[in-house]
């Protein structure tokens, strides 16, 4: 761990007794207590997320807004102030450069929060794109810091440290002005979890006092401190992409299943024209849920196959701790994406019998 990047909750984590591990070179814990009881403490009271290691960029000037819609999929103009949006960048040929939160200060102040293992990449990849736009841009990943809350006791956790009405903070908005236990903060509420919950940044010399308050006030409701496992298995069970897993610079967002995001029908942005051309010609390849029939646990990586031929490969899978069944996500030919059609996943060389299942594993619980 000695070369790795530490956050400044990184003494924290060491007091907690967590479990770190090199995560993207950074030291972060990959579990506390273990994965399923901070998996089953985010589902049913709440659970604390160091997530430091995730990047910011700063977006300002007269044409931020033009700028920001041609680097991403979605619509930006159909954003108010304060309000955040799902995305993803993509290279020229459809494959995706990084998915990413846009959040919306104003027309002129954009502020991008994008993967902590993709952070120079898609920097340079905004850069290099800046062209003609009368923008500034700046990285200020190492300036700030980030925890997130999740849970069904998440507001009744935060709002023990803050006058703000957290009712006022919707479901994909944000709030720059929050004193959480006196410590001015951006606060918003999107989630990586499929529960209800809140990302807090702080800046680095800050923020262990807000996780410490947040652990002291949310002790008897249950809150625990949460790694990356469960950030995993939480995510995964509501069907929330990873970079590196669902999507890559060879998968496209209409193969991950994500069109939703992607706005065809804007005037421009990178990668377009690829995935109007994919969408015209017809998908090749599909996203699919899948349930593992034989015992076994399937990971990423492993082989599907049907008709005897390999059809295509796993990018996540979990035996689900809330669901509690062996199932997963899998990018096959688009042949094979019917409901209830058999498959097989090849684990340790053995073929066990598999069948596609809808992807809406779990109710999602978000407060709308």
């Amino acid at each position: 761990m000695e070369n790795c990047k530490k956050t400044a909750l990184f003494n924290a984590h060491e007091s907690c007794g967590g479990k770190v591990i090199d995560f993207a070179g950074w030291a972060l814990p990959v579990q506390y207590e273990g994965i399923i009881p901070e998996h089953e403490a985010v589902r049913n009271a709440s659970g604390l997320f160091d997530v430091s290691h995730m990047g910011e960029v700063e977006v300002k000037g007269p044409q931020a807004a033009d700028f920001v819609q041609n680097l991403v999929t979605n619509d930006i103009s159909t954003l108010v102030d304060n309000q955040v949006m799902y995305a993803l960048m993509c290279y020229p040929e459809g494959g995706v450069v990084d998915d990413l939160l846009v959040y919306k200060f104003n027309n002129e102040f954009f502020y991008l929060v994008i993967n902590a293992s993709n952070v120079d990449k898609d920097y340079q990849w905004m850069l290099d794109n800046k062209n003609n736009y009368n923008v500034k841009l700046k990285n200020v990943s190492d300036e700030v810091s980030e925890v997130a809350l999740q849970g069904p006791k998440a507001q009744e956790i935060l709002q023990k440290l803050t006058d703000t009405n957290l009712d006022d903070i919707k479901f994909f908005f944000c709030n720059r002005e929050v004193m959480v236990g006196g410590i001015k903060c951006l606060v918003s509420r999107t989630g990586y979890t499929g529960e209800d919950g809140f990302e807090i940044y702080a800046s680095n010399k800050d923020i262990s006092a807000v996780w410490s308050k947040l652990m002291e006030v949310g002790k008897e409701l249950g809150l625990k401190p949460c790694g990356l496992g469960c950030r995993d298995t939480l995510r995964f069970e509501a069907t929330l992409p990873l970079y590196g897993n669902e999507i890559t610079k060879d998968i496209t967002p209409l193969e991950a299943g994500l069109g939703i995001f992607v706005k065809l029908n804007k005037e421009n942005f990178i990668g377009k024209d690829a995935l109007v051309k994919q969408k015209e010609e017809g998908l090749k390849r599909k996203t699919v849920g899948f349930e593992l029939l034989d015992k076994g646990i399937p990971r990423h990586g492993y082989e599907v196959m049907a008709d005897g031929k390999v059809i295509g490969v796993v990018t996540t899978g979990y035996m689900a701790p809330t669901v509690k069944k062996s199932i997963g996500l899998a990018l096959i030919d688009a042949a094979y994406a019917e409901l209830e059609t058999p498959l097989e996943v090849v684990i340790r060389n053995k073929p066990l019998k598999a069948k596609v299942i809808s992807k809406k594993f779990l109710n999602k619980n978000y407060k709308k």
